[in-house]
């Protein structure tokens, strides 16, 4: 926890529990102590008569304890997020800052705080009064998911070329046949590549097995060839970057973006993780069920895939058109 030096030793306490015990991923521990600390400092700013152009960022927090925390009022908490909806800004030093973060961000932050006194009240028993137990989220807009059609997905793949054409290719097969996250695409090691399937761990640690068909088994293996010439740095890894070491998130992310610009399409709208969304999307639309389609994402929770289903509603709308019935003109004239 070296990382998290400027935290008190309650906030390391947490996150070594939810890192250790809870065996979440490193990106839920860096966002629950990024979003603990800015509340922390945002409470110690409050409190203490501090200069008016004090940033936060600029406030120490390792004295932050559990008699300072017990202290904390739901109408603290309300504070703190009406201070996010219409102050929080990530660029303070531009001409013309953008006041509030979005609803989802402060959706986020809020979940951080309940998680935090969760486990001071219900897992160590530090406190017995939990003020945010009752707040509700910030209410979310649900979008439908973006996603590619068939053709923009094969112009997608057929984009592919380079020194690592073979590579980036079965990086976007495995995309948008088996819908996996970025982060579980570059920790995929050689092992776990089996003949028509891959093991996958994903959030919390939780194994899952994805079934791809013969294209993207076809892509894997051209790939292997010259995977095999190589030695990396963790010589475990599936995928390699062009400094022999583990392919990062970053360089994916990176990788996607290009093809995208490559073939065509949107790079602004579409991403690694709207391949996902195109791979979700083409299952049910193909007449996998749902429930399926929960198991091959690694949803925790149905309604997380259900978003998904919007395809199957445009399909029926269209169905219902081609009916011969209702190109009939119906009225009350006899």
């Amino acid at each position: 926890m070296k990382r998290y030096s400027d935290s008190p030793q309650i906030l390391r306490d947490f996150l070594a529990y939810h890192e250790t015990i809870k065996g979440q991923s490193q990106l839920t521990i860096s966002e629950y102590y990024l979003d603990l600390r800015m509340f922390f400092r945002f409470m110690k700013l409050m409190r203490n008569d501090m200069p008016i152009h004090t940033r936060l960022e600029e406030i120490d927090i390792r004295d932050v304890d559990i008699n300072f925390i017990a202290t904390i009022k739901t109408s603290d908490i309300f504070d703190f997020l009406s201070y996010l909806s219409n102050d929080r800004t990530s660029n303070p030093d531009a001409a013309v800052p953008d006041y509030g973060i979005s609803a989802a961000s402060r959706a986020r932050k809020l979940s951080a705080l309940k998680s935090f006194y969760k486990y001071l009240t219900v897992r160590t028993k530090q406190l017995t009064e939990n003020p945010v137990a009752d707040l509700e989220y910030p209410k979310l807009r649900k979008s439908l998911p973006k996603y590619l059609t068939l053709e923009q997905s094969a112009a997608l793949l057929q984009a592919a070329a380079g020194p690592n054409q073979k590579r980036d290719y079965a990086i976007l097969t495995v995309f948008l046949n088996c819908g996996i996250r970025r982060s579980e695409l570059v920790g995929l090691n050689l092992t776990d590549v089996y003949e028509d399937r891959l093991r996958i761990v994903g959030k919390g640690n939780k194994e899952r097995f994805v079934y791809f068909g013969t294209p993207c088994r076809k892509a894997i293996d051209a790939y292997l060839i010259e995977r095999n010439k190589k030695t990396l740095s963790d010589n475990r890894a599936l995928f390699g970057s062009r400094d022999n070491n583990r392919i990062s998130v970053t360089a994916v992310h990176r990788l996607v973006k290009k093809y995208l610009l490559l073939a065509g399409l949107d790079a602004d709208s579409f991403s690694a993780h709207k391949l996902r969304h195109t791979a979700a999307t083409m299952m049910l639309s193909g007449g996998v069920d749902v429930k399926t389609v929960q198991e091959v994402l690694g949803h925790e929770n149905l309604n997380t895939t259900q978003i998904y289903t919007h395809i199957e509603n445009t399909e029926l709308k269209i169905a219902a058109e081609a009916n011969p019935l209702s190109k009939l003109n119906f009225t009350d004239e006899e």
